[in-house]
């Protein structure tokens, strides 16, 4: 019974609701009993919310009863939240000691969109401290497991997000991506992944890693699903100064099985980076699909890629030292109870609890703003930055949509350590890059390796052009069918 309601997609999920098929309640239940079978193997969750999970569930089933959300195609569905985004009366940690007990007065924009149209939030779920990482392992709460092979990383920062989807403890969840870290944990985790175009989503809400990079995004078990809730939680906010506004959100009509004459293009840099053979096999059988299904494939130069990842950490490091130092023990978060003097009390307070991490960048992007270095690091990565976002211009010229893999391996284990500087760039070019340009990107899963971990592909398209990578990501989507991990079966 638990697999038969907590395996099926949103969209479904959410007709059977409307239909009577299902009440609300029925379903927050079983998917709780759910999660509490499952939490001890994976550690997704950090806060439950269970009794504020029953009085949305009471309510939103009145709102369907009386025909109130006719028009909204996820009401009912339950949803995690990654443990980043405000949530009113609901602890929000980012997974770190500084925010352990932090409850928030209010809720992020986002949040108060999904309640607008019947969603119910379930929990919020684990991260890398201050969206700091990729494997979800640096968290205060302890490590999130694969549900693949829970002897691996899930990715990161977004490892809860995208594990709590995969092991079916959530229907859909909500994580935030600043170079990468809503579609890489996809990756990982075998499910879909958008990153939106930046201002598309309102920022709100989301305790800031990196204010020009950071941007909120749905991971759900379906491209349906996914720009289901990009369309619930797109639209102009004005208290997010960043928020862009556009006459149309309507990424559904983008859901059509066509794409006969679709340029796409292929950066040859992406292929000449260290891929695993698992991983270049799946996507040369990638690129023979969409070939098959009438797009017009082409492999060309995009050199100027090869420098995102330094301008992605000088940039990224920079802006989180900016953004960490409203964390000082003085007016909330975490602060030691004896001192002598206030900076005693910001030195020993930041001391005892950010994670290495979280320490490590701060002070590199202290460094690079430091006199005498801003020239050299901070001026220079911006430079960069510009001609990155030109040569993406200049690309969707000529293209459509851009298609890459989206990690040059699939999820390494819980104890591996990255200690080659040129595996972890090689990896990261996938994915700073689209940050630094704004644009909108979707992770898919296109199968596993021979040891039966998943491997995701990557569609990335002009600014707002959502439309188009749905599309592609759509097609390609309906010529394999979504694959459970094996533990579920």
């Amino acid at each position: 019974m638990i697999n038969d309601i907590t395996s099926m997609e949103a969209l479904r999920l959410a007709r059977k609701i409307k239909d009577k098929e299902l009440s609300v309640i029925e379903v927050l239940r079983t998917q709780l009993n759910a999660v509490y079978e499952r939490e001890p193997l994976y550690n997704s969750y950090i806060t439950i919310m269970e009794d504020e999970a029953y009085r949305q569930a009471k309510f939103v089933q009145q709102r369907i009863d009386t025909g109130g959300l006719a028009d909204s195609p996820l009401a009912g569905v339950l949803v995690a939240i990654k443990d980043n985004i405000c949530t009113k009366s609901v602890r929000t940690t980012c997974a770190s000691k500084m925010l352990e007990e932090f409850i928030p007065s209010y809720d992020a924009t986002v949040i108060e969109r999904l309640k607008e149209a019947g969603v119910i939030l379930i929990g919020k779920v684990n991260l890398d401290e201050f969206a700091m990482g990729g494997t979800t392992t640096s968290s205060y709460f302890g490590a999130t497991k694969n549900p693949w092979n829970v002897k691996h990383v899930p990715g990161g920062s977004s490892g809860g997000s995208a594990s709590v989807v995969a092991a079916e403890e959530a229907y859909i969840s909500l994580g935030s991506d600043t170079g990468g870290s809503i579609r890489q944990p996809a990756s990982f985790c075998g499910v879909v992944g958008i990153k939106p175009t930046y201002g598309t989503v309102s920022r709100y809400g989301l305790i800031p890693f990196a204010p020009s990079l950071d941007q909120i995004g749905p991971i759900g078990r379906c491209v349906s699903d996914c720009v289901a809730m990009l369309e619930v939680i797109s639209g102009h906010d004005p208290k997010d100064s960043t928020s862009i506004r556009k006459k149309n959100y309507s990424y559904r009509e983008a859901l059509v099985d066509d794409i006969k004459g679709m340029r796409i293009g292929i950066p040859k840099l992406y292929l000449d980076e260290g891929l695993d053979d698992d991983v270049h096999k799946k996507f040369t059988e990638v690129v023979k699909t969409y070939k098959g299904l009438g797009a017009d494939v082409e492999f060309f130069d995009m050199n100027v890629l090869r420098y995102s990842p330094q301008a992605y950490f000088v940039i990224s490091c920079a802006e989180a030292t900016s953004s960490l130092s409203r964390f000082d023990g003085l007016k909330y978060g975490y602060g030691i109870e004896e001192y002598e003097g206030i900076q005693e009390l910001y030195i020993k307070s930041r001391s005892e609890a950010f994670g290495d991490e979280v320490k490590r960048r701060i002070m590199l992007g202290a460094f690079t703003q430091s006199p005498g270095k801003y020239e050299d690091y901070y001026n220079k990565a911006r430079k960069i930055r510009r001609l990155i976002y030109q040569a993406y211009e200049e690309a969707f010229e000529k293209y459509d949509v851009l298609l890459s893999p989206e990690q040059i391996k699939t999820a390494p284990p819980l104890n591996y350590k990255v200690n080659d500087p040129k595996e972890k760039h090689q990896s990261e070019m996938l994915n700073a890059s689209v940050n630094l340009a704004g644009l909108p990107a979707v992770c898919l899963p296109c199968g596993q390796d021979r040891n039966g971990l998943p491997i995701g592909i990557q569609l990335i398209a002009k600014q707002f052009g959502e439309k188009n990578i749905i599309r592609a990501a759509y097609a390609f989507e309906q010529t394999r069918p979504y694959e459970r991990p094996s533990i579920l079966t």
